[in-house]
């Protein structure tokens, strides 16, 4: 390089994390835990956005602070947009259309992706934090009806999310995981025909290795989503030998 053109106050960030307005303590494996990841990301904080207000109200209000958020983070320089709740597929569409780079608001994009993986009897099978305010119009605006699949929540356990939704000051992490892989183990005893996972919550990424020593199949979430989207953002010459 011999020459650098400016324009910006930053640089160097792919990633572009738009995350709720929340106070639970973010582990290490979360989204919203900076040390998750091994390449820089740039946050921005949605005023207002709770997890109450995005996951049991639904709340449709918010869209135009979304939008304006993604648009700040495309003016600061980010190659692709994501979203740190994948309650927010109900919003894809509409952010989608609003900037110029990628967006990617959901987890639940890979649906899709991993039912063509598998063998044509097989199913996907979905974790989420709440099943029963994950809807159609979640469902419908990122392909996830179109596939077949089968969804279970968390809402029924002791811990995990109690305290995310209601925002809680304190986390018991060993509850949390033993909510989870209690619910995977459910979701495959139930669905013997599920052949994959995806995650529905960014903030089951901690806990994403314990669900698949238990249940023992690919366990897809937010983290391979960003994976993949970064090493596409930033491809990387090969090098090797002949």
């Amino acid at each position: 390089m011999t020459k650098a053109t400016g324009g910006k106050n930053i640089f160097g960030f792919t990633i572009g994390i738009l995350m709720l307005e929340s106070k639970f303590p973010r582990i290490p494996g979360d989204m919203g835990n900076a040390t998750t990841w091994d390449f820089p990301v740039l946050y921005k904080v949605v005023k207002s956005a709770s997890p109450d207000a995005v996951v049991r109200k639904a709340d449709r209000g918010l869209l135009d602070l979304f939008i304006t958020a993604a648009q700040e983070l495309e003016r600061e320089g980010v190659r692709a947009i994501t979203t740190n709740c994948g309650f927010l597929a109900m919003f894809h569409n509409e952010m989608a259309a609003a900037v110029d780079v990628p967006v990617f608001t959901s987890s639940l994009m890979q649906v899709p992706l991993v039912h063509a993986m598998l063998k044509p009897n097989q199913k996907v099978g979905i974790i989420t934090i709440n099943s029963q305010t994950l809807s159609q119009k979640h469902l419908g605006a990122v392909g996830v009806d179109k596939v077949p699949h089968v969804i279970i929540g968390t809402e029924d356990e002791e811990e995990f999310t109690r305290a995310i939704l209601d925002n809680e000051m304190q986390l018991d992490v060993e509850k949390s995981r033993a909510d989870l892989v209690r619910v995977a183990a459910k979701l495959i005893s139930e669905n013997p025909d599920v052949g994959a996972i995806v995650l529905e919550c960014t903030n089951m990424m901690p806990y994403a290795a314990a669900i698949q020593e238990e249940v023992g199949l690919p366990v897809f979430d937010i983290y391979t989503l960003v994976q993949m989207v970064h090493m596409a953002a930033v491809r990387k010459p090969f090098c090797g030998y002949m």
